[in-house]
Formats: structure tokens, sequence, C-alpha cells
């Protein structure tokens, strides 16, 4: 497996969940319960990768019938990766927000999981980010496979720790201060995606 593509994707996929706030809560918050914490992070893990592959399949296709679709995907990938990383460090700096867990009781799978689905699939930038995003910076990988792959376990890889360690992050994410540094980072890493977009 190209090893630089997986762990390209890797990020940018890491870097796109911790961006998005009420489904990271809802998770965070079912893991501090101890609600429904298994199911709750497959759910979440799935929707990505059922996502995340469609859109690294979709542009494949359009890009195999249509070859100069590429440069303008690169194009529009890096914009809106600087984009994005600018967002993020003008908040990590000028931005005060902790991350909160209060909010409904969920005694149940079915009402926890009816929850999840509104956060995951009713979210707007889960689309903008996993089937558009995601589907243009593969276009620069020369393994989609592995970029894809990263990009997959990335999604496992932090919800189920997102999940079942709520309890040793709870006093972290409570403090404004933790999340100025953790969209420092996004942004960081949006650079080094989008630097890696133009190389390739």
């Amino acid at each position: 497996m190209n090893a630089p593509d997986y762990i390209s994707g890797f990020l940018l996929g890491l870097s796109l969940i911790i961006a998005i706030g009420s489904q990271n809560a809802f998770v965070l918050k079912q893991g501090l319960r101890r609600e429904h914490i298994f199911f709750i992070c497959l759910f979440c893990a799935l929707s990505d990768a059922f996502l995340i592959t469609a859109g690294v399949a979709g542009f494949g296709a359009v890009t195999a019938q249509y070859p100069q679709v590429i440069n303008v995907a690169k194009f529009a990938g890096i914009v809106f990766l600087l984009g994005y990383g600018l967002q993020s460090l003008y908040a990590s700096v000028r931005l005060s927000h902790a991350l909160t867990v209060d909010g409904q009781t969920v005694t149940s799978l079915k009402k926890a999981l009816l929850l999840c689905f509104g956060f995951t699939w009713l979210n707007p930038h889960v689309y903008l980010d996993t089937l558009v995003l995601v589907g243009m910076v593969s276009t620069g990988a020369s393994s989609k496979l592995a970029f894809a792959t990263g990009a997959v376990s990335a999604s496992f890889f932090f919800f189920f720790a997102l999940g079942y360690g709520a309890r040793l992050l709870k006093p972290l994410f409570a403090k404004p201060k933790a999340r100025n540094i953790l969209d420092a980072l996004i942004g960081i890493l949006m650079f080094y995606l989008a630097w890696h977009l133009y190389q390739s």
C-alpha cells in the first residue's frame, strides 16, 4: 500500500472529522454516559466510510471520462483547503469555544441511533467534506485505494477513541484554550494537505 497517500488520507479524514462539532459532541456525550458507545461509534464510522468511498469512486469515474476535470479539482481542492486552514487558524486565535456535552438524555438504542443519524446525515458539512473535498483531494493521489483507506481508517480510529476515551477527554475539551490549540493544529494540517495536492 502507498504509505504517503494512506497518511495523507488519514490526516485529511482526521482533520475533517474533528471539525464537525455537533456529531462529535454527541459521541462524546454518549461516551461520558457510557450509553450505546459501540453502536454509536460504528454508525458514525460506517457512514463516513460509505461517503468517503462514494466521493473517491465518483471522482475517479468522472476524471476517467474527462481528464481535464483533474486540474480543476486540484485547484478547487487547494483553494478550499487553504480557506479551511485559514478559518481554523482564525478560530484558534480569535474565538473562545469550549466543547460542551449538555443536552438531552438518551436512554434507548433506537433513540440514540436516530439522533446520531440526524447529526451525521442531516449535516451539510458531512457531504461537502466527504463527497466533495475528499473526492477532490483524492485526484492527486497515486493510489486512490490507499488514500480512501487512510481516510476511512481515520474515521474508525477517531470515533472509537472519542467514544471510549470520553471520560479522559472531558476535562480537556471543557477548556476553550484546548479547542483553540486543536483549531490551530487543524489549520496546519490543512496547509500541509494543500501543499501535498499542489506537488502531486
